[in-house]
């Protein structure tokens, strides 16, 4: 996206999930904050750079928005060589397909 960091922040609202990913080479870790920054994630989320592990991450991303009644998603990952491109391409296509 090419939105200034206005836009951007404009996008965060107080129903939205906001979820960080560490990237690794094997394994994913991720947190979800609101939008003021509470944690609503009980602990990190762990799951594997694969499909299924993919599938996993949607399905907690899933689960946790319906517990916390948000309404959109926002995933953010550091661009940590290319370990991050699988995980990137998946996410984009789901966002395309839902």
């Amino acid at each position: 996206m090419n939105l200034t960091q206005n836009d951007g922040l404009k996008q965060v609202t107080s129903d939205t999930l906001i979820v960080g990913v560490d990237v690794g080479s094997k394994t994913h870790f991720c947190r979800a904050f609101d939008c003021r920054g509470f944690e609503l994630s009980r602990r990190v989320f762990k799951f594997s750079n694969t499909g299924m592990g993919f599938l996993t991450f949607l399905r907690w991303t899933e689960e946790l928005m319906n517990r916390t009644e948000m309404k959109k998603v926002i995933v953010g990952c550091g661009p940590t060589r290319c370990y991050r491109l699988t995980f990137q391409k998946f996410y984009r296509i789901m966002e395309f397909s839902l």
